[in-house]
């Protein structure tokens, strides 16, 4: 009997940032009844999985992701009951449902915190990272924004370290009560159906026994899939341990005893070997982690086409590649293609085609633009840290200080406030016109919208591309990316044509059209691939194109 390929191999992922979704209660903020609401929206367009950023308990300071409670819903987005029918309505649309989980830390104001602080005999002290300094921090760590990760506390006049911001103090996992009381949270929305996690900062999890000093580095800025090298420090004690590792195989058996198979992917950077190291050597760490090179595209054929060479051969089968373009820390990807929306259709198109699992941000099927908000001006902590930044600088040096910009309300329609809500928005809509909200783009059939809600179709119809091998082929023309998905007798080629000129392209063997896009068009003996189009055709033989 042939084994079945899991579930989470072939899905694709929809991540919702809840404060910016829908508003159901006019307080401005995204909530769990507006989820709700759009369910059949998200439905229609495709998507197989979503994925929810916090909404558990939260002083709000990060956003949710500063949890006071785990096992609570943060009233500002409903309550559990709400929860629990979002769960139920997301299964019986046979889509499944994947939570945010901040395993690294907690908010300082989180009940464990508080008593950990009380009193360096409180059971709960070794919950956290404390240590002894000597009128300075106790080494040199430096946390993942670029400052000290060691925070004074004067009433008991000890250091607790944070690996991100410094009202998310870090749990201390080398303490067994602090893993036992995490697994129970995991088992507590298990119980529930959660179908996955998504694991932030994983590979922050633990951290030097000895706290030796990192060493020097030349690099200064971070970048999405490099934070193990930045602020002129090797982060070589802080991040991406040996038992970090290991603790994502003793988290994958956890919650692999549960019927329905639940999965996990991870946040986490390094290099492929890193990476590779939090998946298993035997694949059997993480499920997926976040691959975010993609993030940082070239817009040229060649780009892709080395992605694709090095994703088959680092993480051939079993090992499944992601594909990222944004999420809720990352400048959005239409930006960086200065608004084409042809553009983009090559992009989600490589995206959805390409062997592995995709992974959307709310809003990237509309194209939905960056905010302008200053760094001066903005909610997030990341941009209060430097306000005086100007916004022009950061992105001219290439780091993203404000993460407010890629967390704007959803354009749902072109009533007040785009149909996100009645009252006044957490965050400023911003401007923009009746073709950029979901509404207009579905009536629209050579919209962006629709270009998603294809490839979600397409994905679903054909095994070879949710389940087949991948080999890139070679075109000899240096605009035209195209490649082979196979599975069994069928066979699909995609072919993109990422530069500014016509290009023809001549057949050996007779094909059939399964999507074209930009202009592309299948002549009897050869294809046609104006500027910016492509085209995914089934073949009735492996090598279609003449030699």
């Amino acid at each position: 009997m042939e084994n079945k390929t899991e579930w989470w191999k072939q899905t694709s992922i929809y991540q919702i940032y809840p404060w910016s979704f829908q508003d159901s209660n006019g307080d401005g903020i995204g909530d769990i009844k507006g989820i709700l609401n759009r369910l059949d929206e998200i439905q229609e367009l495709g998507v197989e999985t979503i994925w929810f950023s916090p909404f558990y308990l939260s002083p709000g300071e990060d956003f949710g992701y500063d949890i006071a409670d785990y096992t609570k819903i943060d009233p500002r987005f409903g309550t559990m009951e709400d929860c629990d029918r979002l769960i139920k309505e997301i299964h019986k649309r046979k889509m499944k449902v994947v939570l945010d989980m901040v395993m690294n830390h907690t908010s300082d104001k989180h009940p464990w915190f508080l008593e950990s602080k009380s009193s360096p005999s409180n059971p709960k002290r070794k919950f956290y990272i404390w240590k002894k300094g000597s009128k300075k921090p106790p080494n040199n760590w430096i946390s993942m924004v670029g400052k000290s990760g060691w925070n004074y506390d004067r009433a008991t006049d000890e250091y607790y370290y944070s690996n991100f911001l410094s009202f998310q103090p870090d749990l201390n996992y080398r303490n067994p009560k602090v893993k036992q009381t995490m697994f129970g949270v995991l088992d507590f929305w298990l119980k529930k159906g959660v179908d996955g996690f998504r694991l932030d900062i994983f590979n922050s999890i633990y951290k030097d026994e000895s706290f030796r000093d990192n060493p020097f580095s030349l690099r200064f800025f971070p970048t999405p899939d490099n934070h193990d090298e930045a602020f002129f420090q090797k982060k070589q004690y802080n991040l991406n341990l040996p038992e970090s590792f290991s603790f994502a195989k003793e988290v994958r058996k956890h919650v692999s005893k549960y019927k329905h198979k639940p999965f996990l992917i991870g946040e986490v950077s390094g290099s492929d070997q890193v990476l590779k190291s939090f998946l298993g050597e035997k694949a059997d760490g993480l499920n997926l982690v976040f691959q975010f090179e993609l993030i940082h595209f070239q817009f040229k054929a060649k780009f892709f086409k080395n992605l694709l060479l090095k994703n088959e051969t680092i993480f051939p089968k079993p090992f499944t590649p992601t594909y990222v373009l944004g999420n809720h820390d990352q400048r959005r990807y239409i930006d960086r293609l200065g608004g084409d929306k042809r553009k983009a259709k090559l992009l989600v198109c490589f995206q959805f085609m390409a062997r592995g699992v995709p992974i959307i941000y709310y809003g990237e099927e509309i194209g939905r633009k960056e905010g302008r908000i200053s760094n001066f001006k903005g909610k997030d902590p990341i941009a209060k840290m430097n306000r005086f930044v100007p916004l022009f600088l950061s992105n001219l040096i290439g780091i993203y200080i404000n993460r407010d910009n890629c967390r704007l309300p959803m354009l749902w329609d072109d009533s007040k406030n785009a149909g996100f809500t009645n009252g006044t928005s957490w965050l400023p809509v911003g401007t923009f016109q009746k073709e950029d909200t979901v509404a207009q783009q579905k009536r629209d059939k050579d919209s962006l919208w629709n270009q998603y809600r294809s490839m979600f179709q397409i994905r679903k119809e054909w095994q070879a591309v949710r389940e087949g091998s991948l080999e890139v082929i070679e075109t000899n023309v240096m605009d035209v990316l195209c490649f082979e998905r196979k599975y069994k007798e069928t066979i699909l080629h995609v072919y993109l044509n990422f530069g500014n000129q016509l290009q023809k392209l001549p057949l050996t063997n007779k094909t059939n059209l399964i999507y074209a896009f930009g202009g592309s068009k299948l002549r009897e003996s050869f294809l046609e691939l104006p500027s910016l189009s492509g085209m995914i055709l089934r073949m009735t033989e492996s090598k279609s194109l003449r030699k």
